[in-house]
């Protein structure tokens, strides 16, 4: 859709968290448009990267899933806007024009629930092992990836689930990620 508008200008291309740093690093664009779930990096990562190496690169999150604690890391990782991919067609180019201005743009009914959802109960070390628990592996899995002991995970799994009110550790990662947590 960017194409149909005379303006912004689209200098570069790219499908992987890698590839969108290394495009950035060569194009050096004024605004980077990104999904919160890339391969091989996830959009709040690649946006916090972009503000280390090009400061004046300002980012733009595309997501599927806009839900406050997605917001809160994108804000926390500078993002200038925090988009839902339901947004209109012709949405995007005004929202990129925005941000380009030095302007935010987040959908209000999206800032709402963030302010009234409050803050993750989870520590970071929690999170993380939530996170690779997402996909079924078992603690001594979750144990090497996190390089962390097996009693280190299953205590990091039963303390995430019992702040969530949840009955299993699968559970706990269903709620984390309703909230955008993880």
């Amino acid at each position: 859709m960017l194409a149909l508008e005379d303006d912004p200008v689209v200098v570069a291309e790219a499908a992987t968290g890698p590839e969108v740093l290394a495009m950035a690093r060569v194009h050096r664009p004024d605004v980077a448009v990104l999904d919160l779930e890339m391969p091989g990096a996830d959009g709040v990562s690649v946006a916090t990267s972009l503000r280390a190496e090009l400061p004046g690169c300002r980012t733009m999150i595309v997501t599927g899933h806009g839900r406050p604690g997605h917001l809160k890391r994108a804000l926390a990782a500078d993002a200038r806007a925090f988009v839902p991919k339901t947004v209109g067609a012709r949405q995007p180019a005004g929202i990129i024009r925005t941000v380009h201005a030095g302007n935010r743009y987040v959908k209000p009914e999206l800032a709402a629930d963030t302010i009234s959802a409050g803050n993750s109960p989870l520590t970071a070390r929690e999170a993380e092992v939530l996170e690779l628990t997402a996909d079924g592996a078992p603690v001594a899995e979750i144990a090497e990836r996190a390089s962390l002991s097996r009693g280190t995970v299953r205590n990091c799994l039963s303390a995430a689930a019992s702040k969530l009110g949840a009955e299993n550790r699968h559970a706990a990662v269903r709620l984390a990620r309703e909230q955008g947590w993880v």
